[in-house]
């Protein structure tokens, strides 16, 4: 920082130490950019709640301007209330944006300055706080849940990066993304591979116990493969970032047994757990091998309201093989010359 002084209080104000400028000059030379909090809200089933306006045609996060002398999480509480009739605290952060200042779509008359965005968790919004939600007389027209690969045909593309960008830090669970023009600067596996990018598929059967009957017909089976500290493999699709657990046979593991199975008109989709012993080397390119808690995999997938007994499920199978409950961290890339544990 430079040294602030009256140059009149020496005779040569070159002879002093550092740079020298008045307060009006140091303030002067600082860039000045607008400030503005948004909130990323999911239902419980991953989708993205977006709001249309009376004022522009595509949709946006939840949010607005925050005022001058308002801290972002407060001014994220403030728009909240007034947009959606809904009270609360948003003390998370997931993203801090940096938007520049010759962005497309401000009118030169605006004199657009760049803006420094803040993204704050909402949360997961269960039907009743849904219903609860209500509308001001002006501003906002209405809301709904956007499938997360949706985002970028109903926003603006920069608007469409950063929620994207902040879903991935939430799943990631590292700590808020820091991100420029809604690109972060730190990709992740997750970004890197553009996770979510696709629509997901969607398995959204009940969720039964133990073997698929004899007389079910079994359409595919999948396996939740344990490594050591009790995350699971999950494959990515490299040309569209789907994600998919694994079939049985992709890892050696040991104690496999039946999990349950979904059910659909078509068939079953049968689950079996095991322990890993080892990765080979990469066989198929098209597939990244990471590993995440089973709580991640749910997040990037679309499973229904019986997702949770799924992960239930699971967790009681990852206690009996005698295997920690893990941490959430950020999903982590496996390497393609494999692993042995």
């Amino acid at each position: 920082m430079p040294q602030l002084t009256d140059h009149s209080a020496t005779d040569d104000p070159e002879c002093g130490p550092g740079t020298w400028m008045t307060p009006e000059e140091y303030g002067a030379s600082r860039a000045a950019v607008w400030t503005a909090a948004v909130v990323l809200v999911t239902d419980t089933d991953g989708r993205i709640l977006v709001q249309s306006v009376d004022y522009r045609a595509d949709r946006l996060l939840p949010g607005g301007a925050i005022d001058a002398g308002e801290a972002p999480s407060a001014a994220a509480a403030r728009e909240l209330r007034e947009e959606l009739g809904v009270d609360g605290r948003y003390p998370r952060g997931l993203a801090v944006d940096w938007i520049p200042a010759d962005t497309p779509g401000f009118p030169p008359e605006m004199r657009f300055p760049g803006e420094i965005l803040h993204v704050y968790d909402g949360g997961t919004w269960t039907p009743d706080r849904i219903d609860a939600v209500r509308l001001p007389a002006q501003e906002i027209t209405g809301i709904h849940f956007a499938e997360p690969a949706d985002l970028p045909a109903l926003m603006d593309p920069g608007d469409a990066r950063r929620a994207l960008s902040a879903l991935r830090a939430r799943i990631n669970g590292c700590g808020a993304a820091l991100l420029e023009d809604g690109r972060p600067t730190a990709p992740t596996a997750l970004d890197r591979l553009g996770v979510l990018r696709a629509r997901r598929t969607p398995q959204r059967g009940a969720w039964h116990a133990g073997p698929v009957p004899a007389q079910v017909p079994v359409r595919s089976v999948s396996a939740w493969l344990f490594a050591p500290d009790g995350r699971v493999l999950l494959l990515i699709a490299r040309t569209s970032g789907a994600a998919h657990l694994p079939p049985p046979a992709a890892a050696a593991a040991a104690g496999s047994a039946p999990l349950g199975y979904r059910y659909g008109e078509e068939g079953a989709h049968a689950r079996v757990a095991a322990r890993l012993t080892a990765l080979p080397p990469v066989v198929d390119p098209a597939y990244a091998r990471l590993l995440a808690t089973p709580e991640q995999v749910r997040e990037l997938s679309d499973w229904g309201p019986a997702g949770e007994d799924e992960v239930a499920a699971v967790h009681a199978a990852r206690a009996r093989l005698g295997l920690p409950a893990p941490a959430r961290t950020p999903l982590a890339e496996l390497a393609e010359e494999g692993v042995r544990w």
